[in-house]
């Protein structure tokens, strides 16, 4: 009768190549979450209530990078993550509102209300969270830029409130798509 032999030998732990492994391990991982962040997604943190009740202070939110692209142009009512000069000290800074303004566009703000383009029909903003009371304003947004106001207008630092109230294109991050703290929700 003939035993068989286990082929497998251990070999004593090679602590140095085992770090290694973690080190491309955890190098790998770091890459592709830099990929992601940079080229596909943009994530933030809503520091105020200027987007309440669409979106509430302390979310987090998920954007996509390639939306606008590949071909998508940005459309009045996408909330965006954006770059602009704002703020003491007038520093760039990410924000988060929704497109009013297109490029080329006039934009009236008159007795609580949008028009576009002379428009005599007020814009429809079923996601205001009250009645507008502002002052009245006259935009004419240059090509290549968008006018952004936050939802909540009656506490919302936006466009109206701005020495440069418009965005270039090349300043927008992201369309909000969703939610994902505190629990996940489609953002639109």
């Amino acid at each position: 009768m003939s035993v068989k032999k286990d082929s497998k030998v251990e070999e004593p732990l090679n602590w140095k190549r085992e770090l290694f492994e973690w080190l491309k391990i955890i190098v790998i991982a770091a890459a592709i979450a830099f990929f992601i962040n940079t080229f596909l997604i943009a994530n933030s943190k809503v520091p105020s209530g200027s987007m309440e009740t669409t979106i509430m202070t302390g979310d987090r939110l998920i954007g996509s990078r390639l939306v606008y692209r590949f071909g998508g142009e940005p459309q009045r009512g996408d909330i965006i993550i954006f770059d602009h000069m704002t703020g003491p000290g007038n520093e760039e800074i990410h924000l988060v509102k929704r497109i009013i303004g297109l490029p080329g566009e006039t934009v009236d703000i008159k007795n609580n209300h949008v028009y576009i383009n002379q428009s005599q029909t007020p814009l429809e903003e079923p996601y205001l969270r009250e009645p507008m009371e502002s002052e009245d304003y006259h935009f004419t947004v240059p090509a290549g830029c968008y006018l952004m106001l936050g939802d909540n207008r009656n506490n919302s630092a936006d466009a109206r409130y701005w020495s440069d109230p418009y965005v270039p294109e090349d300043k927008i991050l992201a369309k909000v798509l969703f939610r994902y703290y505190p629990g996940i929700k489609k953002i639109s």
